[in-house]
């Protein structure tokens, strides 16, 4: 019986160091919750405070080229929500792996970020074109459609849940294209909500 209890305490330890050297488990749910919170923030100031809404200007008031005065204010604050999350993201998940005494960058953190890092490219350059033809109100989903195609890539050496996520951002990205006029809500909620829930499983499922 010793034996046995042995011989399972053996494959559940090999087990682990196979998931460790396959899969990036640093991610911090609380990262998450506080990208959420940034988000939801700079959601609140791009509408109440800049009266930013793309779906009153797109088509109508702008043309190629030109965009609303708020427009540079509003990229601006959506540039230092990005800051803010990946130095957050950077942080905490620096934090956990000297907690697991591992390193932060490996061969699979570079797998990962090699993987997302396509379509987060790809989409930051198509929304450099969407903001010189003044196609405001697509710029919101299809960030949420290429971070969405980002994650998805990344759950192959990250937790599952990871995918998950990026399937519910994918939806929303194109909820948001196709209705015109609700892609600040669907960022609210894709880069808000979603993390801030995302971030609160992660943590009481993996870190407690």
């Amino acid at each position: 019986m010793e034996k046995e209890k042995d011989y399972i305490r053996d494959i559940a330890e090999i087990r682990s160091m196979m998931e460790r050297s396959s899969k990036f488990l640093s991610l911090s749910g609380w990262a998450g919750v506080m990208a959420g919170i940034y988000a939801i923030i700079g959601v609140y100031i791009a509408h109440k405070l800049f009266h930013f809404n793309p779906g009153e200007t797109a088509y109508t008031s702008t043309t190629p080229g030109s965009w609303p005065d708020n427009f540079t204010n509003v990229f601006s604050l959506a540039l230092s929500v990005l800051i803010l999350a990946i130095g957050t993201a950077i942080f905490f998940s620096y934090n956990k792996a000297n907690k697991r005494n591992e390193k932060l960058w490996n061969p699979t953190s570079r797998r990962l970020l090699v993987n997302m890092a396509i379509p987060l490219v790809t989409g930051g350059v198509l929304t450099f074109i969407l903001i010189s033809k003044a196609l405001l109100d697509l710029i919101a989903p299809f960030t949420l459609l290429f971070y969405g195609l980002a994650l998805y890539n990344a759950g192959k050496f990250t937790y599952g849940e990871v995918r998950v996520l990026g399937l519910i951002e994918i939806g929303l990205g194109l909820i948001g294209a196709y209705f015109t006029g609700t892609g600040l809500l669907c960022w609210a909620i894709g880069f808000g909500v979603l993390h801030i829930i995302y971030g609160i499983y992660i943590h009481y499922k993996y870190e407690q």
